[in-house]
Order: C-alpha cells, then sequence, then structure tokens
C-alpha cells in the first residue's frame, strides 16, 4: 500500500488481511494464500501466519507485524479468524 492516501496503516492491514491471492488483477500475489487457508493442519497454520507476516511486511511498510494468529472459528462452515498484533513504526509506548 502507498504511504500517502490509502488511509490508515491499520486499515490497510485489514483490507489486505482479507484478500484472498489471485484476486487483484494487477498484482496476483498480494493477498492470502487459500491453499494454507483450507487444510486444517499445525504446519499449514505456521506457513499461513509466516504468508500473513510477508504480506503485512511487502504491502504494509508502516507496520511492524507483532503477531498474527490464525484460528478455525468453532460450528461454522470453514471460516476462520485472523488475529493480527500491528505496530505502527516509529510509534512510543507510553
Amino acid at each position: 500500500m502507498l504511504t500517502h492516501g490509502n488511509g490508515t496503516p491499520e486499515q490497510c492491514a485489514f483490507n489486505l488481511l482479507r484478500i484472498t491471492r489471485g484476486e487483484v488483477p494487477l498484482d496476483r500475489i498480494k493477498g492470502l494464500d487459500a491453499a494454507l487457508i483450507d487444510k486444517p493442519s499445525g504446519t499449514t497454520v505456521s506457513a499461513a501466519v509466516a504468508d500473513a507476516e510477508w504480506l503485512i511486511k511487502t504491502y504494509e511498510p508502516r507496520l511492524n507485524a507483532d503477531s498474527i494468529d490464525i484460528n478455525a472459528m468453532l460450528n461454522s462452515d470453514g471460516d476462520f479468524g485472523i488475529t493480527a498484533n500491528l505496530m505502527i513504526k516509529g510509534a512510543v509506548d507510553e
């Protein structure tokens, strides 16, 4: 995402994590790899987390990904939730 004109870094990260790879016509690698999300194994979850961290690092350089968790939602048809703790680069904790 661009440094100016896109809104807040948090909103840009939220939008990035909702894109499935292949959805963006002129940038086919932008987004999460659906093949990693669809397989319920521990190694696949860690690969999906690494993919999400790469996505944030590549397309939203204003943020640092402190931690990202991907969890399957109970009682749903294949839905998953992503929890991302992100920090704006250069922000100082008070």
